[in-house]
């Protein structure tokens, strides 16, 4: 078998992501598939490098327009994306030689045919490698939105939307959070046993993962050091789903209750319709939908994994009306689509993609699929919006305008949520932020239909 070039792998995922074709973790997932032969540490410097590069973009563009003479917007695709990621491992990984570094880009120019520019790679490396300890950011006494975007690779406009939103200290919190290499979230079956619980979470910790159960509730627990979970103790039997602790919240503040019928109308991948089903313990229903069988199958097959008869799955897009749906919930779950900025942390290339105008555009998505969804819930029943996102218009304000619109009121949360986040539940809401929250960035209200 030839011989494979990883950082050659690492370049082309990159160039691919470029065309905006298709999310990073999309991508580097399919390559690690196709790449499976190769051994591990290969295999993480792919993953290691691509996502860095990614995630830190805005950063590695700063120091290549203090070195290079061609702005990084004038260059070339490719020459652009490996001075990326050779950037990246010159500032970001330690153990690797600058040698090797500014050799490697300079082998992938020419084999790519680039060897005009041989000496220009080179030469720009060679002059980050010398003068990395020296590179300062921008002052942040003149101009901090300017400090900040680069010391966290957030663009401008973004980090000035959380600065006016939450204010200096969280925002900073927020943005540190996204860097970090947050632990895997998973949902342990509340109908184990405490004792079935720790026996479960040793398994793990003997299979080598750093295992750390979560303060808000007692079957969430945070994973660290593992490669996937599929391969994991328990996961072929469904005694756990990998969901963040703040879906799961949503379940938890809805009060269901045994015999409830509960609607999920955005349902895909399961989680919340999943631990909803748990909660009735076998009575009652749980419709899930979404809007094409790509999604409503996920939701199946981790029906079928978890083994819950009391759920019905089926395809059916959220703004169009169902009649057999109308009047039927006690509980109605939408987790509307949104702007996705409270999982940044999971998936960087967000912050890139996401614009002002896409954060009203989709607000008014998000008013079509409530408009139709509220005819489902019961008179007296309870309507669980969410988000994954903190944008003020997509949820303080976009809950507000249900209540105002269609007549609902909120409902105080404080009895249903864990005693460290009784303070920040007000008038039926409650916004997670990550980095001050253990939690993803989320977004939830209660509202009852009058």
């Amino acid at each position: 078998m030839a011989q494979v070039n990883t950082r050659e792998i690492v370049l082309d995922i990159l160039l691919e992501l470029s065309g905006q074709t298709e999310y990073s973790n999309v991508l580097i997932g399919a390559a690690l598939d196709k790449y499976d032969y190769l051994d591990g540490k290969e295999k993480a410097f792919i993953k290691r490098v691509s996502e860095g590069t990614i995630e830190r973009r805005i950063h590695l563009d700063y120091v290549l327009d203090l070195y290079s003479k061609t702005p990084v917007i004038k260059m070339k695709p490719l020459i652009r994306e490996l001075l990326r990621m050779s950037v990246y491992q010159l500032l970001f990984m330690e153990h690797i030689p600058a040698s090797a570094v500014c050799n490697e880009a300079v082998k992938l120019a020419k084999k790519r045919r680039f060897q005009s520019l041989q000496g220009y790679v080179n030469g720009v490396l060679r002059n980050i490698s010398r003068g990395r300890e020296d590179i300062s950011l921008p002052d942040r006494r003149t101009d901090q939105t300017a400090f900040l975007s680069v010391r966290y690779s957030m663009p401008p406009w973004l980090v000035t939307h959380f600065l006016e939103s939450y204010g200096e200290e969280a925002c900073e919190k927020i943005l540190q959070a996204y860097l970090e290499r947050g632990a895997v979230s998973v949902r342990l079956d509340e109908r184990l046993s405490e004792t079935d619980r720790e026996a479960l979470l040793a398994s793990w910790e003997k299979e080598g993962a750093k295992v750390r159960r979560h303060p808000y509730l007692p079957y969430a627990a945070g994973l660290q050091g593992v490669s996937g979970v599929r391969s994991l103790a328990g996961y072929q039997e469904g005694l756990f789903f990998v969901q963040d602790v703040s879906s799961m919240l949503v379940v938890e503040a809805a009060g269901i209750c045994p015999g409830d019928t509960v609607i999920d109308v955005c349902a895909a991948p399961g989680g919340k319709a999943l631990h909803a089903a748990v909660k009735l313990n076998g009575t009652g229903e749980v419709i899930a939908c979404d809007v094409s069988s790509h999604k409503t199958d996920k939701i199946e097959e981790n029906r079928a994994r978890l083994g819950l008869e009391n759920v019905a799955v089926r395809v059916q897009d959220a703004r169009v009306r169902d009649d057999s749906l109308v009047g039927r919930a006690d509980v109605l779950l939408a987790d509307v689509p949104c702007s996705g900025l409270g999982v940044i942390g999971h998936k960087q290339d967000i912050k890139y993609r996401v614009t002002k105008e896409s954060l009203a555009e989709i607000q008014t998505l998000q008013k079509d699929i409530i408009t139709n969804v509220i005819n489902y819930i019961k008179p007296g029943g309870i309507m669980m919006y969410s988000t994954c996102t903190m944008n003020p218009g997509e949820n303080e304000e976009m809950a507000a305008w249900i209540c105002e619109t269609f007549g609902l009121e909120p409902v105080d949360m404080k009895d249903r949520l864990p005693v460290a986040l009784t303070k920040e539940t007000g008038e039926g809401m409650l916004q997670l932020l990550p980095g001050v929250h253990e939690t993803d960035g989320f977004f939830l209200a209660k509202l009852r239909k009058k």
